[in-house]
């Protein structure tokens, strides 16, 4: 299959799930007639995780060749870490004061929705005369498009090189026994084998550090659509894993408070062998720390399972706020993100997948540590079962909170799988 086919085939399977950042500022800019061509009195409000992400300077450049093609438009970036801002965005959705254009978190897209604080895309796309077609995949609800994803990740494992090197460990490991004799190893002094944030404040580790280990082996959380937490096999093996990687002391210290950006922070300072997260932050982590010698591998599988192996996957998805009085000139710059040589662009320079069906990014050819993404990619499917799902951050937290209770003793395992069962089964 070619480079083309598969990134297609990516796309097509995911919805999203990176984590959005929205401001409560008001959709910015002064009154305008709409059309985009008003002497330069539309500010657009652009909330984002992204450019923080992104090469210094490297989003701040699209937006102004954006400003170049659209007279009349100014972008104002309102850009952040997630957990920073995490309490903005609820606070903005509730309020209706969303900046004009919102970076959105694809298992956030169904509440939003419903209430009614992101219009319906497919409306804007209908009276902008726009091609669908071009788009690689939409995030819906009841049959309208309220997200787009512009581009998207996968989640491998990364290896601190140096600290495998020194506890004597040779390779990444590639399944559940080689991973915790290597976690044992690497666990020495200050340094430890695995990191693995459970904040419920933001419970997205739940997601990408916790299921992703279900899915790793072909696994599911769920059967017909519903929740099967107990009586699974695949989550109770999974979890029982885990439980066992925390009992020897392997984990990281302060996970029940520890958020995304602490893991990549610790990763960054060499203070951890391994951990699970997205290919958007090897720019971080590079920039960190350029002498920091990592590599990125699989998630690792069961170890009598030879099937293809599920690869967590986010995305960075775009959607316009309902409150926004420059709705038109919004899609406008959703349009230029969205197009074949911008994505292309996005794509390249953050390292992932594109959203646009006909975009190419030169990374596979021009970045070692990308290209071996890309082939573990190749040999698995994306997988993630919380997108779609109703308040699937609440269910996150439901499950994270029976989750420590396991973790720390208080509770076994089964019981915390069979209160997360009843938790969801009242979400659902």
């Amino acid at each position: 299959m070619s480079k083309g086919a598969h990134v297609g085939r990516f796309i097509a399977l995911t919805g999203v799930t990176a984590l959005a950042l929205t401001a409560c500022s008001g959709g910015g800019g002064s009154s305008s007639d709409g059309d985009g061509d008003s002497g330069g009195d539309v500010t657009l409000e652009f909330s984002q995780w992204w450019e923080p992400e992104l090469p210094d300077g490297a989003f701040r450049e699209l937006m102004d060749k954006f400003e170049a093609e659209n007279p009349g438009i100014t972008v104002d970036l309102l850009s952040g870490p997630y957990a920073s801002t995490k309490e903005q965005v609820v606070a903005g959705a509730a309020a209706g004061t969303m900046s004009d254009v919102v970076g959105l978190d694809g298992a956030w897209v169904s509440d939003f929705a419903d209430q009614g604080a992101i219009t319906d895309l497919s409306a804007v796309m209908s009276e902008a005369g726009y091609d669908e077609s071009q788009l690689a995949s939409q995030v819906q609800v009841d049959g309208k498009t309220y997200m787009i994803p512009v581009v998207n990740f996968v989640y491998p494992m990364f290896t601190n090189d140096d600290l495998l090197g020194q506890a004597g460990v040779t390779a990444p490991p590639t399944n559940r026994t080689e991973f915790a004799d290597a976690a044992a190893k690497i666990t020495t002094g200050d340094a430890h084998g695995w990191i693995l944030p459970l904040s419920l404040e933001a419970p997205n580790g739940i997601q990408n550090d916790v299921m992703s280990w279900v899915w790793a082996s072909g696994g599911s959380m769920l059967k017909d659509g519903q929740p099967a937490l107990t009586d699974n096999e695949d989550v109770t093996s999974a979890t029982d894993y885990i439980q066992g990687l925390w009992d020897a002391g392997v984990v990281a210290p302060g996970s029940f408070t520890m958020k995304e950006q602490d893991k990549v922070e610790e990763f960054s300072n060499g203070r951890v062998g391994m951990m699970i997260d997205s290919l958007a932050h090897v720019n971080l982590i590079r920039e960190s720390n350029p002498d920091l010698n990592f590599s990125i591998s699989a998630i690792p599988a069961e170890d009598d399972y030879t099937g293809e192996r599920g690869i967590p996957y986010a995305s960075w998805g775009i959607g316009i706020a309902e409150n926004s009085e420059h709705k038109a000139e919004a899609f406008k710059l959703v349009e230029f993100l969205m197009s074949e040589e911008t994505n292309s662009e996005l794509s390249s320079i953050a390292n992932a997948f594109p959203g646009n069906t006909t975009s190419v990014p030169d990374f596979v050819e021009e970045d070692e540590l990308f290209a071996t993404a890309f082939e573990i990619y190749q040999s698995g499917f994306p997988a993630n079962e919380f997108t779609g799902l109703p308040v699937a951050e609440q269910l996150m937290r439901d499950f994270g909170e029976e989750f420590q209770k396991a973790l720390d003793g208080q509770q076994s395992m089964q019981d915390a799988l069979a209160a997360a069962q009843t938790k969801w089964e009242e979400e659902f």
